[in-house]
This record gives structure tokens, C-alpha cells and sequence, in this order.
């Protein structure tokens, strides 16, 4: 089975996720090598694109991972959703030593797929996340390289905000209106 990451009570607003409440692993400072880290997950194999918003559960805010959030990426032994980074860099998310070694290991760089090692544990994984309906793995191919993509950085994603903002200070893309006769 794949390790479980940042599957919250509050981001699916439901109790008993696999990894608790996101707000008793927030810390005031992340892992040494947190961009590293962070770099490695923004770096999955995209498993299931999800076409949705969300937001920060914590401040409320729209975030650089808020288009397509709920997602489910994997590097074959971990599986995240796509907004998992955005906490872990945000909020310095406290992270399991297991797939901090893990990471390590790897020199942060995303293995390849395995069609053959990995289909079983996504088999016996997805249902576990309430996605009993992608089993089972379908892919033909023997083995997955990571696919480049380009990811918005925190600092993009910031100054992007903050210009949109300068742009449209009362928070209005219309022209007012003018008033009817009577």
C-alpha cells in the first residue's frame, strides 16, 4: 500500500482521514531542506486530474495549488494531493521521517513508474481514498518517467496576486453602472 500524505480531517471537511487534523502538524519552521522537499512533490506523477478550486483551510486564501487541489499524485511509493505542497511550504507541515529519507535517497529527483511493482499498491490504495472507481491501474505502459511540468512557485504565485490586486483595487472588473431614468 502507498504512504498516505497530506490527507487531512479539514481538507475533506470529514473526520478520520489517514493523517489526522492538519492543524496539529503545523509548525513554526519547516525541515531544512523544505524547497527541496517541496520541489520533489510539486514533481509527482500525476495520478488523477482533478478540475476543481479550493482554498487554504487554514487562512481561506486561494493558493498556487488551488486549481485542481484534491488531484492524487504519487512517486510510487507515496501518494499526496496536488495542494499537499502548498501546506508543507506555507505552514511547514510536520512530514513523516519515512518519506523525508525517502526523498533523500531519491536526491529529491522523481523515480520512474513501474507499471508491474506499482499497480498493486495503487490497486489496494485508491479505494482507501474513496476512489474505488479508478481500480483497477490501467496503464500500458511498462514504465512512467515523470512528466516535466511547469508549476507556479509561492513567490510567482504571490507577486501574481499582488499585481492582479494593484489592477483592480476594489475588488471589481465592471464599470459602474449608470443610474436609471425614472
Amino acid at each position: 500500500m502507498l504512504g498516505f500524505l497530506g490527507f487531512y480531517d479539514e481538507i475533506d471537511n470529514r473526520p478520520g482521514q489517514p493523517n489526522g487534523s492538519l492543524r496539529d502538524v503545523v509548525q513554526p519552521a519547516g525541515e531544512p531542506d523544505e524547497a527541496d522537499l517541496v520541489a520533489y512533490l510539486d514533481a509527482g506523477h500525476i495520478l488523477i486530474d482533478v478540475m476543481e478550486g479550493g482554498r487554504d483551510v487554514i487562512t481561506g486564501s486561494a493558493h498556487r495549488h488551488s486549481l485542481g487541489c484534491s488531484s492524487l499524485v504519487t512517486d510510487g511509493t507515496w501518494l499526496w494531493r496536488q495542494d499537499f505542497p502548498h501546506y508543507v511550504e506555507t505552514h511547514h507541515v510536520l512530514l513523516p521521517e519515512a518519506f523525508i529519507e525517502h526523498a533523500r535517497d531519491l536526491n529529491y529527483q522523481m523515480p520512474a513508474l513501474i507499471t508491474a511493482q506499482f499497480a498493486p499498491h495503487y490497486n489496494e490504495t485508491m479505494p482507501l481514498v474513496g476512489w474505488a472507481s479508478a481500480v483497477p491501474w490501467r496503464s500500458t505502459a511498462a514504465v512512467l518517467e515523470p512528466e516535466p511540468r511547469t508549476v507556479t512557485t509561492k513567490v510567482e504565485f504571490d507577486a501574481a496576486m499582488l499585481a492582479k490586486e494593484r489592477n483592480r483595487p476594489h475588488g471589481n472588473w465592471a464599470k459602474p453602472r449608470k443610474p436609471r431614468r425614472a
